[in-house]
């Protein structure tokens, strides 16, 4: 039985030009839903113009293209740095970090096209259905979600991708296969993700020609590259090379220059095994290659300039919350809006510049400097002058700190 376009209402699909979302699109009309067509520009290598002509030509009533890179340069990268954030003490928020501004602009779309849903085409077993999910219900409480691969009329019809294929043939929808790589990515200007097919047996190691962002470091340069990063409140604001001349200071021709010279010299590589929010663990690879550099020089430069106490309260509380927050998908949340609150007030005094050498993979600090901050006093620190540091105040000092170590030691020795 046919069901009339649109009679069911009007369905904003976040579409990717792959197999998936076009059959999502496609299957998505023959349900009733008049479907409109999103991409979001975040980086992403992509021929949009491609991707847009595919989703006209298999039943996308409108097709929208939002460039979304500095948005997401400016309100997501820069304060995850800032914040220091990872997840699982390695993984550096890559794919979460682009999913506040692509939600955030569906929404905003769909709302201003007088959509009923939205869609997207994640799969059941991963993080990014959540992740959409919660922002658009925080975002648009009323907007509906069709999420297609928790449906059970869809994944029954559709177990594999062959399933996929019969149906874009049948549909006249057209595909282009890869069957040389055997593995899903998923890209924006901060990384890559590799996962899925052989990818999921922890010991297959990631064959050479996966690695699409960076050269491998043994085959990177054998002369190392300087350059300088400028903080202000622990924001980058210049970026040096004198090698090629470069001097840049918009934020976001900065972040894609630090992609290009960690590129080119193989920087910004991890193969790791994490926990899933949902509770699955799973493999991934990653390539994040300006992010590597920026977030090795903040660090290094917070230990010039940054209070320890205040530095300790950031990395203990702060940090980690943000990077549980960015994970899980809860960007826009109480939680979500109070660290992003809290990281600027951390990096009022991450003023300075970094010197960093980049060489087969590896990213050194070779030096740093604050023309503002004063934290650090040569003299005191040196062992060769006394400066206005007195020895003998350290002992009162050790003789304080040892006053519960006496007394457990005390008891110790007495048990025994």
């Amino acid at each position: 039985m046919s069901v009339a376009p649109g009679s069911k209402g009007k369905v904003l699909l976040a579409y990717s030009g792959g197999l998936d979302t076009s059959c999502i699109l496609v299957w998505l009309i023959d349900q009733g839903y008049e479907v409109l067509a999103y991409m979001a520009d975040v980086g992403q290598e992509e021929d949009f113009e491609a991707a847009r002509e595919k989703a006209l030509k298999v039943g996308a009533s409108k097709v929208f293209i939002e460039d979304l890179r500095r948005e997401l340069v400016e309100e997501l990268v820069i304060p995850t740095i800032q914040a220091n954030a990872v997840y699982e003490t390695v993984y550096l928020l890559g794919t979460s970090v682009a999913r506040p501004v692509i939600a955030r602009s569906q929404v905003a779309i769909a709302q201003r096209e007088g959509c009923t849903h939205v869609s997207h085409g994640c799969t059941g077993k991963g993080n990014d259905q959540v992740r959409f999910e919660l922002a658009y219900y925080a975002l648009a409480p009323k907007l509906q979600v069709i999420a297609p691969w928790r449906i059970p009329e869809f994944y029954q019809r559709f177990p594999g991708r062959n399933a996929l294929l019969a149906y874009a043939a049948e549909k006249g929808i057209p595909v282009s296969q890869t069957p040389s790589k055997p593995w899903s990515t998923d890209e924006n200007l901060f990384h890559i993700s590799y996962e899925a097919g052989i990818l999921e047996d922890p010991n297959v190691t990631p064959p050479k020609d996966m690695w699409k962002l960076t050269v491998d470091p043994e085959d990177a340069p054998n002369t190392p590259e300087h350059i300088t990063i400028t903080f202000k409140a622990g924001k980058p604001v210049r970026v040096t090379n004198e090698a090629d001349s470069t001097d840049l200071s918009d934020p976001l021709d900065l972040f894609l220059y630090l992609n290009t010279v960690a590129r080119r010299n193989g920087v910004g590589r991890i193969d790791i095994v994490e926990n899933r929010f949902i509770g699955i663990k799973s493999r991934g690879c990653y390539e994040t290659p300006g992010g590597t550099i920026l977030r090795a020089a903040h660090i290094d430069l917070e230990g010039l300039v940054l209070d320890r106490e205040v530095r300790a309260y950031r990395d203990e509380h702060i940090t980690p919350a943000f990077g549980k927050v960015m994970y899980n998908g809860l960007y826009f949340s109480p939680e979500g809006d109070l660290m992003t609150k809290m990281v600027p007030l951390t990096q009022t005094n991450v003023n300075g510049s970094v010197r960093v050498k980049l060489y087969k993979g590896s990213t050194s600090i070779v030096g740093r400097w604050s023309d503002t901050e004063n934290l650090y006093d040569m003299e005191q620190s040196s062992m060769d002058v006394q400066g206005d540091f007195e020895p003998t105040d350290s002992e009162g000092f050790i003789k304080i700190q040892s006053i519960r170590l006496k007394k457990w030691g005390e008891k110790f020795q007495a048990k025994n």
